[in-house]
């Protein structure tokens, strides 16, 4: 079930409004049924994977706080990453795994394995995986007791706005908050309020924006060695406006959503395309993941406490798993891995000027310089993210060298009028980010006004919505990037 759905148009207010008319003491147990639900939507069998998970790490938990010798903690947090990763492995790299392997052998003249899997990646395995081991870590490091209530631990783990693509709770955040959420106060005019307009402004961010630059990008992307320079870097731009829009799309409609029923989510975007340097970048973009990873791999590693030849080979570390993580494809990899050799450089760039010259605040210029630097560097990274193999991405940038091609960007699957709809609304979310960047309160400015101003702006917002969205022919929606992780 997707957000931008009309399946999920009827899903939403029906959850919503039982939760709200039920007896306190169930609201837990719907929402629990609400998120296997919404969940088993996709496929049905799959909902075994998630309750394995919930399983194992739940009664992993309450053996860990009641064993008080390290050794047995350890072996009882061994077997709660071991498990669910290795399910992650099956379902998401065996294949990977076995086509390397095969590599390797050939070469060597060694007969290959010739038998696959080929199972179809459960959505969102990523995600839950990560954010039931990060409850393990937790009570295995004693930040927190481990949870008694089976039905309360399991909507951790399967809360339907962030189930699929995140943001990536911790248990800290939000098991506490579903540990009292028979003392939530639903009806909150300004929460509902605020909810809705973050689900509003990232189905405007999806459908309108994400959506419409995507076609562009299929098209030339899938047919790269048909274009040159000025189409591939159109399409690699946009890209960047793509990915950024899709994702942090689905992630302000899942905290909006969340919001709507008295939880709240982390934020996982701020302004990551307003970055000044790549380390500012990766603490703006996907929050929650680069948390994880920092509070769960970089410093269990060593982070920067052992020399800096450590900590750049932790980096290098941290960057290849993330990378790893997104997809099972070595241009997954090559994108991790170029965001570290950034960081890297970036660092002795900053440690070698902080030595020899003196810090100085920076002029608007200089700023803008940064920014479009980082962009830039982010950009050229998207380009192995978005291609479909190492292979094409290197085809890509090869192609990328042709600088005449005599192709008409308005016949590759966007209009004039597509075009200035797709330029408008890339304005309108620059203007938002600036503002935003500048601690502006939209949000206040909004509420300051006359009350028929307010709802003006809400019905001509929605209508944009409808109206210049992207729908299928037969207004199917189309799936959101991070959903294949």
């Amino acid at each position: 079930m997707l957000f931008n759905s009309i399946d999920f148009m009827l899903f939403f207010p029906i959850v919503v409004s039982l939760y709200i008319i039920i007896p306190k003491k169930f609201r837990c147990v719907w929402l629990l049924v609400a998120s296997y639900y919404f969940y088993m939507s996709w496929n049905p069998w799959y909902a075994l994977l998630i309750l394995a998970s919930t399983l194992i790490t739940y009664i992993c938990g309450i053996l860990t706080e009641q064993f008080e010798k390290p050794v047995f903690r350890k072996l009882v947090l061994v077997l709660s990453l071991g498990s669910n990763l290795g399910i992650l492995f099956i379902f998401k790299y065996a294949d990977f795994f076995i086509n390397n392997i095969n590599r390797i052998l050939s070469i060597i003249g060694i007969e290959v394995i010739t038998r696959k899997l080929d199972l179809l990646l459960p959505v969102g395995i990523s995600f839950y995986t990560f954010q039931a081991l990060s409850y393990s870590i937790d009570v295995y490091r004693r930040d927190l007791p481990a949870e008694r209530n089976i039905l309360k631990y399991a909507l951790f783990v399967s809360f339907f706005p962030q189930l699929v693509a995140g943001p990536i709770e911790r248990s800290r955040n939000l098991l506490t908050q579903i540990q009292n959420v028979e003392r939530i106060h639903i009806l909150n005019y300004e929460r509902v309020r605020e909810g809705c307009l973050l689900m509003l402004w990232g189905l405007f961010q999806k459908i309108v924006i994400a959506d419409r630059a995507s076609i562009f990008v299929n098209t030339v992307y899938n047919d790269y060695p048909s274009y040159g320079f000025l189409e591939i870097t159109i399409a690699t731009v946009l890209f960047a406006v793509q990915i950024y829009c899709d994702f942090g799309g689905y992630s302000n409609i899942a905290i909006g959503a969340a919001k709507v029923m008295g939880f709240d989510l982390m934020p996982n975007f701020k302004q990551p395309y307003l970055a000044l340097s790549i380390n500012d970048f990766w603490k703006r973009w996907h929050i929650s993941l680069t948390s994880w990873f920092t509070d769960y791999l970089y410093i269990p590693l060593g982070g920067n406490r052992k020399g800096i030849l450590r900590k750049y080979i932790n980096t290098l570390i941290v960057f290849g798993v993330s990378g790893l993580w997104h997809g099972a494809r070595w241009n997954f990899v090559a994108w991790g891995m170029f965001h570290a050799i950034y960081k890297i450089l970036g660092d002795l760039k900053n440690t070698f000027l902080r030595r020899y010259w003196k810090e100085k605040t920076l002029s608007f210029s200089a700023k803008l310089r940064k920014c479009v630097v980082t962009f830039a560097l982010v950009d050229f990274a998207w380009i192995f993210f978005a291609a479909n193999s190492f292979k094409d991405a290197i085809g890509i940038i090869s192609q990328m060298t042709v600088f005449y091609r005599k192709v008409s960007i308005f016949s590759l699957g966007l209009s004039v009028r597509n075009w200035g709809i797709l330029i408008g609304s890339i304005l309108l979310l620059m203007i938002v980010d600036i503002l935003h960047e500048k601690n502006v309160s939209i949000n206040k400015m909004f509420m300051e006004q006359e009350t028929w101003f307010r709802w003006l702006v809400y019905l001509i917002f929605l209508w944009v919505i409808i109206m210049f969205g992207i729908y299928g022919s037969s207004y199917d929606t189309s799936t959101f990037i991070y959903f294949q992780f």
